[in-house]
C-alpha cells in the first residue's frame, strides 16, 4: 500500500473529524444539559450553509467573515426553537417526545430550504476552497486546514466558556444533575435555552466548512444526521470529550478503511465500529451507565 496514501487518508480523517466533532459536540451539549435527542442537528448545519451561501452570492460577503453574521443568526434561531419547541416538553417522556418533535422541525426546515432554494445541489466557492499546499507528497488543503483551525478555535472557546466562567459552572451543574443545579438556585430553564442556541449557533461554522467541501442540498442533512448521531453515541452521549473524541476517531477510520480496503465500506465502518463498542461498552466511550434523572 503506498504510503503516500496512507499519509493523506489520516491526514483528511484528522482535518474532517476536527469539524464533525464540532457539529457534534453541540449536539452532545443539548442532550447533556436538556435530555434533548436534537434530530434537527443535521438540517440546522445545512441551514447553516446555505445561509453562508446567500452572503456569498448576494453580497460578496466571504465565507470565514460571513461567520460573524451566521452564527449570532444561528443562535438566535437555536433560541427560537427551544422558546417555541423543546421549552414546552416536560416529564418523562421528554427525551422520547424529542426526537418526534425535533423532526418535525427539521421536515419545516428542510420544506423551507427547498422552497427558497430549490433542491439542486449547490457549493460554497472561495479561492481558498481549490487551492492547496504540499508537505513532502502530501497535499493539505487550504478549506480542510482552515475548516481544522476553526473548529479547534471554537472547540477551545466553548471549553474556556464551560470551565472558566461562572455560565459554564452552571452548564456543568445542570450536565449532573438537573435538580440539584435548581436547588441551589441556578435557572436551569434559562441555562436550557442558551444551551440550546449555543449548540446551534456552532453549526453555522461546521455548515460553512461542509459546504465549501461537498456540493449540498436540503437532503443532505439525513446523510450528517446519521453521522452525528453515531458520534456521540459512541463517545458516549452527553460527554462532551467523547464526542469530540469519536469526531475525529470515525472519520479518520472511515477514511483509513476507504484506502486500506474499499470506499464502498468506508461510511459502513461507522457503524461497525459503533457496534463493537457498544457490545463491550453500552455506555459509550465515555457516558454514564445510567442517565440521570431530570
Amino acid at each position: 500500500m503506498n504510503s503516500v496514501a496512507l499519509l493523506s487518508a489520516a491526514k483528511d480523517g484528522i482535518l474532517t473529524g476536527a469539524v464533525y466533532a464540532l457539529m457534534a459536540t453541540g449536539l452532545t451539549l443539548i442532550f447533556g444539559v436538556m435530555d434533548i435527542i436534537n434530530l434537527a442537528q443535521g438540517i440546522l448545519v445545512i441551514l447553516g450553509a446555505y445561509l453562508s451561501y446567500a452572503l456569498q452570492v448576494h453580497w460578496g460577503i466571504d465565507l470565514f467573515v460571513g461567520l460573524l453574521i451566521t452564527i449570532p443568526l444561528m443562535f438566535i434561531v437555536g433560541v427560537v426553537i427551544e422558546r417555541a419547541f423543546i421549552g414546552r416538553l416536560k416529564g418523562p417522556e421528554k427525551t422520547a417526545m424529542s426526537i418526534l418533535v425535533t423532526y418535525a422541525v427539521s421536515l419545516l426546515i428542510e420544506g423551507a430550504l427547498n422552497m427558497v432554494f430549490s433542491v439542486n445541489d449547490v457549493q460554497l466557492h472561495g479561492w481558498y476552497v481549490a487551492k492547496s499546499f504540499a508537505i513532502g507528497q502530501v497535499h493539505f488543503g487550504y478549506i480542510y486546514v482552515a475548516g481544522f483551525i476553526l473548529a479547534a478555535v471554537l472547540l477551545s472557546s466553548l471549553y474556556i466558556m464551560l470551565y472558566r466562567t461562572r455560565f459554564g459552572v452552571s452548564v456543568r451543574a445542570s450536565l449532573a444533575d438537573q435538580t440539584s443545579a435548581a436547588l441551589v438556585g441556578i435557572d436551569v430553564r434559562r441555562v436550557s435555552t442558551i444551551t440550546f442556541g449555543i449548540g446551534v449557533a456552532i453549526t453555522a461554522a461546521g455548515g460553512m466548512v461542509y459546504g465549501a467541501t461537498n456540493s449540498f442540498n436540503a437532503s443532505s442533512s439525513y446523510d450528517l444526521i446519521s453521522r452525528l448521531l453515531t458520534i456521540i453515541v459512541l463517545g458516549g452521549m452527553g460527554s462532551l470529550g467523547g464526542a469530540m473524541l469519536a469526531g475525529v476517531g470515525m472519520v479518520f477510520i472511515g477514511d483509513m478503511v476507504g484506502v486500506l480496503w474499499s470506499p464502498v465500506w468506508s461510511s459502513m465502518s461507522y457503524f461497525v465500529v459503533l457496534v463493537i463498542v457498544l457490545l463491550v461498552r453500552p455506555q459509550g466511550l465515555f457516558g454514564k451507565l445510567s442517565a440521570r434523572v431530570a
